[in-house]
């Protein structure tokens, strides 16, 4: 089961279901060594930059499964995560000696994604 079929089936229970996703997530010590391995050891503000992109992905994600609109909505998905978590993730990279550009910022968010989609979640756990 992947995170987003997790939250088509918690969404309608918002707090929830977020705390239970936020459990579940990629520990963010992994995270962070994947989209970054030339900066082990992890560079200050790179693990609070990965935890800040990666909450926000839950986030979106979790309120577009409320609304109901779970499929076909990832440009404006996209969005809303830049929206809530860029100017901050930039400045953090910026301050950890990373040249960001917007586009960065953009994969970066599309690869914290990509990896929540394929991470393994427990069954029992979207009946939680």
């Amino acid at each position: 089961m992947t995170f987003t079929g997790v939250f088509e089936t918690i969404g309608k229970d918002f707090e929830k279901g977020l705390q239970w996703a936020v459990t579940y997530a990629v520990p963010v010590e992994k995270l962070t060594a994947t989209l970054f391995p030339s900066t082990a050891p992890v560079a200050d503000g790179l693990a609070d930059a990965t935890t800040l992109l990666q909450n926000a992905v839950l986030l979106v994600e979790q309120k577009y499964a409320a609304a109901g609109a779970q499929n076909g909505t990832g440009p404006q998905k996209l969005a809303d995560v830049l929206t809530l978590a860029g100017p901050v993730v930039t400045q953090m990279l910026s301050k950890a000696g990373l040249p960001v550009t917007p586009a960065y910022v953009q994969n970066l968010a599309a690869a914290v994604v990509a990896i929540l989609n394929v991470q393994t979640v427990p069954t029992t756990a979207a009946k939680a």
